[in-house]
């Protein structure tokens, strides 16, 4: 036992029965057990208990035993004034000064099933894909489970938007320009794709956007890319970059993406120079995002993105591939954008319009595909069937932020597992 699982209990009432009294045997009715404090002071507050006829209103603090109350030094301290009971596991001591206050004290040893407690041992001690693998089937998903799982994330996801609309004084297509770069880097140069991005004043970009050899030339300059010209075209977009330096007077920082562990179709000089076609291509991008009412129209802005015609032949610079072909975004690779960028700056803008958007947001990930990868394999080991994203991106989610982290006590499918249901 612990006091974490104890307030869990107090919380979802997970008792065998509820006829309770203090250690002097005195009947307790718990009229309103409180609300959970997940900050400093008493563990419930705003609670209600009837005891010898008489109604108290107050606070309840949880202990695992009571000498835990002398340990924490709660006599000192303000907070614990409007104590109206004391809820212990195990009463080891009795507390004077509880008892001269008149404060009841309730032992809760004999109210708590000991199967609660081997579930939760199981749970916090298990080396599986999930803690509770041994006593998982897709029937303990509770209801709506998906729906606020991505909620969760998308609300996680705009915090970190609008840290960007700070520092970038509310300017959304910045921030937009920021997080699509950060999605093109994929796994391997997504934090690099990003702060090569923000190292770039997007004044410029808009001024440059109409000439995509300009906007190759900015990002490959400052890759570090073209100190060297091994070619014609390489000699051009160097000249395009030093001109744009002295123009624009912009600081001479070189900020290198990686190559290694990515097959050649995902190397960062593909994906920058789709970027800039993306831009090249989209003189109003933010605009016809934010304004799209449903996936297709949302795929119809990144369907015809390519890189540049030097890249219909090489991978990297200098080198000439023997595979030719014009080097496209794929679907998947699309729908990758739209979910971890796209959807989460919709999210963003429409919640500071002060519109509540949460349904059609929700609509858009049950247009798109279920991903594929180890963690969704896993769950579809387990019994679980994805088919839209809005499943996918609902349980990568909760393995990564309960099971993952053994969060079970907040988690909806180990309070199943826990209550017995």
């Amino acid at each position: 036992m612990n006091e974490k699982l104890l307030q869990y209990l107090w919380n979802f009432k997970i008792f065998t029965h509820f006829n309770f009294k203090d250690t002097d045997g005195n009947p307790i009715e718990i009229l309103d057990f409180g609300k959970w404090n997940t900050d400093s002071g008493p563990d419930f507050l705003m609670s209600k208990i009837k005891i010898k006829n008489l109604i108290l209103a107050g606070n309840i603090e949880l202990h695992v035993k009571s000498s835990d109350w002398i340990f924490h030094q709660h006599s000192k301290d303000p907070n614990y004034q409007n104590i109206i009971l004391h809820v212990v596991f195990q009463n080891d001591i009795d507390i004077p000064e509880l008892r001269h206050q008149n404060i009841p004290t309730l032992e809760l040893k004999n109210f708590v099933d000991k199967n609660v407690f081997q579930k939760y041992e199981n749970l916090i001690n298990e080396n599986q894909f999930i803690p509770c693998e041994k006593n998982f089937s897709p029937s303990k998903i509770p209801f709506n489970f998906h729906e606020e799982n991505l909620l969760k994330k998308l609300e996680e996801k705009s915090l970190e938007i609008e840290a960007d609309l700070l520092r970038q004084k509310n300017n959304y297509e910045a921030v937009m320009f920021h997080h699509l770069a950060y999605s093109f880097g994929l796994t391997v140069n997504t934090s690099i794709f990003k702060q090569l991005a923000e190292s770039i004043d997007f004044n410029i970009i808009n001024k440059i956007r109409q000439n995509k050899t300009q906007l190759e030339a900015i990002f490959f300059g400052i890759s570090g890319w073209l100190e060297n010209p091994k070619d014609a075209q390489m000699k051009i977009w160097k000249r395009e970059f030093d001109f744009l330096k002295a123009k624009y007077n912009i600081p001479k920082v070189i900020i290198r993406p990686k190559f290694l562990r990515l097959r050649p179709p995902n190397f960062p000089t593909i994906r920058l120079s789709q970027f800039a076609d993306l831009y090249y291509q989209h003189q109003n991008l933010f605009s016809k995002i934010i304004s799209a009412k449903n996936t297709k129209s949302l795929f119809e802005i990144f369907k015809n993105i390519h890189a540049s015609e030097y890249w219909t032949n090489h991978f990297n610079f200098g080198k000439i591939s023997s595979i030719n072909h014009r080097k496209v975004l794929t679907k998947d690779f699309i729908d990758l954008i739209i979910l971890n960028t796209v959807l989460p700056v919709k999210y963003t803008y429409n919640k500071h319009q002060n519109e509540n958007i949460n349904d059609e947001i929700l609509s858009f990930y049950s247009e798109i595909q279920s991903e594929k990868n180890s963690i969704i394999n896993e769950w579809k080991k387990l019994g679980i069937k994805t088919k839209t994203s809005l499943e996918s991106q609902s349980l990568i989610y909760h393995f990564k932020n309960y099971c993952k982290a053994k969060n079970c006590l907040n988690c909806g499918i180990g309070f199943k597992i826990l209550k017995g249901s």
